[in-house]
């Protein structure tokens, strides 16, 4: 886990519902309970206020950093399929025919950018999801491209369709070993510390998250029978419920504990290097 995807997952798992911001002290203090140490979150910061996905604020409590609205934006969207709250599917798919891009490095962003929010690629200029994302038109405008866009019943077997679309027995192994690796992540620690309830949920969460650049929430009424992604998906729940309020404690003690300065530790420039993130 680096330092900048530890640190997504934090604002999005915790912060976002405790006001998107933190000092940096206490960013520093919840990475050093995922073994990231303060140069290496001091470094992902500065790279994430250059990408917009946060700022820097003054808090009570000394120098922080807040989400921006883009950010806050990509983290409610990314909770909904993490979390499963898509509501019922219609039966509709989102039908987009992308106009070509043809300098390639737009068009390798704007593949990778489709692939994440959940469209799979029919063909050359032809994706579908079944359900629209609300990060759509800032993705296009971001790489001047654009699309006509359909919600289409498809008259054939949906099946066949996900099966084209989506590589269905290499998303069913994923699932498969998400669920061994997190069964062996929790086993012999049945009451954790605070600290480690966090570390251990932060590092479930982060493995989890990794489907959302390969799942957009297929509907059960066209998976096949025994989806190992719904097992997957009920220990999740169970887990990261359980692991909740050990990890909430351990979080809100790190953001009301940042009165002492650490040692050695500064407000993060917007103009250091990338370096090891």
């Amino acid at each position: 886990m680096n330092a900048r995807s530890a640190l997504f997952d934090l604002y999005g798992d915790h912060l976002r519902e405790r006001g998107g911001k933190a000092p940096i002290a206490a960013l520093v203090r919840l990475m050093s309970a995922l073994g990231i140490a303060a140069p290496a979150v001091r470094t992902a910061v500065s790279r994430m206020v250059r990408q917009e996905w946060l700022e820097p604020v003054r808090l009570p409590r000394g120098a922080g950093y807040a989400l921006t609205p883009r950010a806050a934006r990509r983290l409610d969207e990314a909770a909904h399929r993490i979390y499963r709250d898509l509501g019922p599917w219609d039966g509709r798919w989102h039908l987009l025919v992308v106009e070509r891009v043809r300098e390639r490095a737009r068009r390798d962003r704007l593949t990778a950018g489709l692939g994440y929010l959940g469209y799979a690629r029919l063909d050359d200029t032809t994706w579908i999801s079944p359900r629209p994302s609300s990060e759509l038109d800032p993705l296009l405008d971001a790489e001047s491209a654009r699309a006509e866009r359909f919600l289409s019943v498809y008259e054939g077997d949906p099946h066949g369709l996900v099966a084209r679309a989506w590589d269905l027995e290499g998303l069913a192994r994923a699932y498969e070993r998400w669920l061994a690796d997190a069964r062996a992540l929790l086993a012999g620690d049945p009451a954790p510390s605070d600290e480690r309830a966090f570390a251990v949920r932060s590092r479930l969460v982060h493995e989890w998250r990794k489907f959302l650049f390969r799942d957009p929430g297929l509907p059960p009424a066209v998976l096949p029978p025994g989806w190992p992604g719904m097992l997957a998906a009920r220990f999740f729940d169970a887990e990261a419920a359980r692991l909740l309020p050990a990890a909430s404690r351990f979080v809100e003690g790190c953001l009301e504990d940042t009165l002492e300065k650490i040692p050695g530790e500064t407000a993060p420039r917007g103009d250091e290097e990338d370096d090891d993130v």
